[in-house]
């Protein structure tokens, strides 16, 4: 099976196994937003994901 690029580029997996992922709705329409909700947008998340989709995305990183 192959690793899709696409995502994978898109996670970053800690130390411990943790896998971190952008936030999304930050491209466009921020003006709106308040800074704070902006800066929000920016930090990286905790992405829950079974192993299951572990093994699916994250073979080759």
């Amino acid at each position: 099976m192959k690793t899709n690029k696409s995502f994978a580029k898109r996670l970053k997996v800690t130390k411990n196994g943790k896998i971190l992922a952008r936030s999304t709705g930050q491209n466009h329409f921020n003006s709106k937003e308040s800074r704070r909700s902006q800066l929000a947008k920016k930090r990286m998340n905790d992405f829950p994901m079974n192993n299951k989709d572990k093994s699916q995305f994250l073979v080759n990183l």
